[in-house]
């Protein structure tokens, strides 16, 4: 039997990177919508090679991990980079990995086709790191120019560093003077490290410009899905109805398999459309006995968690419900936390609003009640 190796990303995000500016460290600052460490946790985590994701983080940060998934390892971090690499290293070691991978939580850009290169290089020479090579003229001085340096394999160098998880532990564990980063220890210990090359948007975000830039580049990057879905669901006996998750008195009750929430399905049809995986009845079949009844926010909960699994997160979802009665207004905002609750989104990332079909129809005759849905997704 063949035994896969395990990879482990670390995600150094200790530091305090006051020279960012704001009112909190530069890796928590927010870019499009979430953290900016979350952009290189979300990178790692859906990169099919990689089998876990460490974060290291400032003691003083620890009421901000609750906004990261749960699926992270979060460790405390040391004094120095140095520091909060062996803190790693060391929890890693009860259970070594293969290959580790140790990125700046401020270089929010990274790449699958990135982390891919640099894993498939450092299974080939033991350790490798991305470098951008240096194009640009170089001087040195200070107030005028005291001469030009010559840029011939001249890199600039970036993250991940890639190693043998072996080699790095044995490599800090030996070295005796401070580092920039994981390259000059291990060639400290006498090991050469692969250059592969790199991404020149894999920027490293360093001063509050950059934040502009890296949000550029990461909109540039986003893949925008739409869906929409419609149900309807006709009155029967009963006293009372689901809508959108939230039971109403009524005259009638609404027929259905499961408990005919005709706005959560429309919803969740609406995600199932925007990732083109069909509808409700083909993940849970109306002819199966165990749906029978069944709530529908499992339906919704399913949908939400394939949307993450296929790499995207749900931007908003606007539905509509068409009735003449019960009076959806007095109710609206109750269903919008209830469905964003569901979703593990945000309340106005959430829209439920209804309008009746002036008297017409089989809405109109109150025969039953349909809802319109629309999600929009975008990729991580």
């Amino acid at each position: 039997m063949t035994v896969t190796p395990k990879t482990i990303a670390i995600v150094l995000a200790a530091g305090r990177g006051t020279r960012a500016g704001g009112s909190e460290p530069k890796q928590w600052q927010t870019v499009l919508g979430k953290p900016l460490l979350a952009w290189s946790l979300d990178a790692f985590l859906s990169h099919d090679d990689i089998d876990a994701v460490v974060l290291v983080h400032h003691p003083d940060d620890q009421d901000l991990i609750a906004q990261l998934p749960a699926s992270v390892r979060c460790l405390y971090g040391g004094a120095n980079r140095d520091d909060s690499v062996r803190c790693a290293l060391e929890a890693l070691k009860e259970q070594a990995p293969d290959y580790v991978l140790i990125h700046d939580a401020a270089r929010p850009c990274v790449t699958q086709s990135l982390i891919s290169k640099c894993l498939k290089s450092m299974r080939a020479h033991g350790a490798a790191a991305p470098a951008v090579a240096v194009q640009d003229t170089l001087w040195r001085g200070g107030d005028t120019v005291e001469m030009t340096v010559d840029r011939d394999n001249l890199w600039r160098a970036q993250t991940p560093q890639c190693f043998s998880y072996p080699l790095i532990a044995k490599s800090h564990a030996a070295a005796t003077q401070p580092a920039t980063d994981d390259v000059q220890i291990v060639r400290a210990a006498g090991h050469p490290v692969a250059i592969v090359a790199g991404d020149a948007d894999n920027l490293k975000v360093t001063v509050p410009g950059d934040f502009a830039r890296a949000e550029r580049i990461l909109r540039g990057r986003m893949k925008l899905r739409l869906g929409n879905g419609f149900d309807v669901h006709k009155f029967g006996p009963g006293t009372e109805i689901t809508l959108c998750g939230i039971t109403l008195p009524h005259k009638f009750g609404l027929l259905g398999h499961s408990d005919a929430d005709v706005g959560m399905h429309a919803v969740t049809d609406a995600i199932y459309g925007a990732l083109a995986q069909g509808d409700i009845g083909q993940h849970f079949p109306p002819s199966d006995p165990q749906w029978k009844g069944a709530p529908s926010d499992i339906f919704l909960a399913h949908a939400v968690q394939l949307a993450k699994n296929l790499g995207f997160q749900i931007e908003n979802v606007d539905c509509t419900l068409i009735c003449e009665f019960p009076k959806i207004g007095p109710h609206a905002q109750a269903m919008q936390a209830r469905m964003a609750q569901i979703m593990g989104l945000d309340r106005d990332q959430v829209s439920i609003k209804a309008t009746t079909s002036e008297t017409l129809g089989f809405t109109g005759r109150e025969e039953g009640i349909a809802a319109l849905a629309t999600a929009a997704l975008v990729s991580l």
